[in-house]
């Protein structure tokens, strides 16, 4: 797998350095064979090369399969409620900008319930990392269609297939006022994902990344001729774009694509029957919410005072 660097390389002193098992918590309870174990595994290592401080870090969760990501993670967490993640996450980053804030959030949870609090987190552009856990179904409630299920795919709900085309999460979040990141990866190029998600980090903005994700209980085939033949996959590369070579020398297409050209990200975004990986479109010029409105700094006795003051007035 592909790593960003070394901890001498990066110039943290090793005596003093976290080790990766500080981001680490529990035994996994997924499925085995899902995708989500390779996602959690980057995940821990990109915080652990990042030598982040595990009280600076918070992961929000909504509800799903996914949504037990913040339980696995030796760090802060929110496991909120269905569709919510996004603006809980929106709240802590807004109030602790010094926290770094990941949304992990599964099909249903993101574009379903929660597709108005995904459309608004978009255009606020609030500095953090949002997750999409994409396996095309409700795994978590067993095999319901979700809005990302592929049009013609049974389920317990639509037994006869699924009766719209996919909702495209890309296209969906390309079209919103004031997107500023938006990239495709994939649980089976981990190598690509911890790319992926590295520059997600690094983007001082709302990173939305798409991740393709192996459901082997619920939908195994979907995603089944990409993992195994790496040749049917398209990567986007540039040179400000996400670069990994190992999973460019697998044998997929190369498409060269610049990611400040909206309209070219809009045009690839396009299924058309390709799974394609990279950056789609980044812009860090567009308004940050968490730094253009004006906000009061206040000292935590100043805070603890004005909350408790609120709490009084709703006494009963």
């Amino acid at each position: 797998m592909s790593t960003g660097c070394s901890l001498l390389g990066c110039g943290i002193d090793e005596e003093h350095a976290y080790e990766q098992s500080a981001y680490e918590g529990p035994l996994a309870r997924w499925c085995p064979g899902c995708g989500d174990h390779m996602i959690l595994a980057v995940t821990q290592r990109l915080l652990f090369e990042h030598q982040l401080r595990p009280e600076q870090v918070v992961f929000v969760s909504g509800i799903g399969c996914s949504s037990r990501f913040p339980h696995y993670m030796k760090t802060y967490g929110f496991h909120g409620i269905h569709g919510r993640a996004l603006p809980v996450a929106t709240g802590i980053k807004l109030t602790r900008p010094d926290l770094h804030v990941f949304t992990v959030m599964g099909d249903g949870d993101c574009c379903s319930i929660g597709a108005a609090h995904w459309i608004h987190a978009i255009r606020y552009n609030v500095d953090m990392v949002a997750m999409l856990l994409d396996n095309n179904i409700y795994g978590l409630t067993k095999n319901q269609t979700s809005p990302t299920t592929p049009q013609g795919h049974p389920s317990n709900t639509q037994p006869r297939g699924s009766y719209l085309p996919a909702l495209n999460p890309l296209t969906a979040t390309l079209g919103v006022t004031n997107a500023s990141f938006v990239a495709q990866t994939a649980d089976w190029v981990p190598g690509h994902l911890h790319a992926t998600l590295e520059a997600a980090y690094r983007h001082k903005g709302f990173a939305f990344v798409r991740i393709l994700q192996r459901c082997p209980v619920w939908t195994p085939a979907i995603f089944r001729d990409a993992a195994q033949d790496p040749k049917r996959n398209e990567i986007l590369v540039d040179s400000k774009g996400i670069r990994d070579a190992d999973t460019e020398k697998l044998g997929g297409k190369i498409v060269p694509h610049d990611p400040s050209d909206l309209h070219a990200a809009r045009r690839l975004a396009e299924d058309g029957g390709v799974v394609r990986l990279g950056l789609f479109y980044r812009d860090e010029s567009k308004p940050r919410y968490d730094e253009t409105r004006h906000q009061p700094v206040f000292a935590a006795e100043e805070r603890i005072r004005i909350l408790d003051e609120e709490f009084d007035r709703h006494a009963v």
